[in-house]
């Protein structure tokens, strides 16, 4: 079971609150630092898109963290919804 019956912060919120915010960074000017589409970087930010392998990659080579770091945080959001959807929430 998972152990919350919180969900779990989406991976583009910390992302905005925890780094683009403190770094004085806007959503463009983070889509052009990692070369990626504003939209993508946006859905992401606004809780309608996931982090992929790949975007954890250029999120961690950015910020100064690690792939896994942000893998993990987007894989217990997933799993929060997923045990909830199944009616699992302990």
């Amino acid at each position: 079971m998972f152990p919350s019956r919180r969900c779990p912060t989406h991976p583009g919120e910390i992302l905005l609150e925890d780094y683009l915010k403190p770094l004085g960074l806007s959503q463009v000017d983070f889509a052009e630092r990692l070369e990626l589409p504003l939209q993508r970087v946006n859905m992401i930010i606004n809780g309608r898109r996931a982090v992929t392998a790949e975007t954890a990659i250029l999120l961690a080579e950015e910020l100064k963290t690690t792939p896994q770091f942000w893998l993990n945080l987007q894989q217990n959001y997933d799993l929060w919804h997923a045990m909830h959807e199944l009616g699992r929430t302990g």
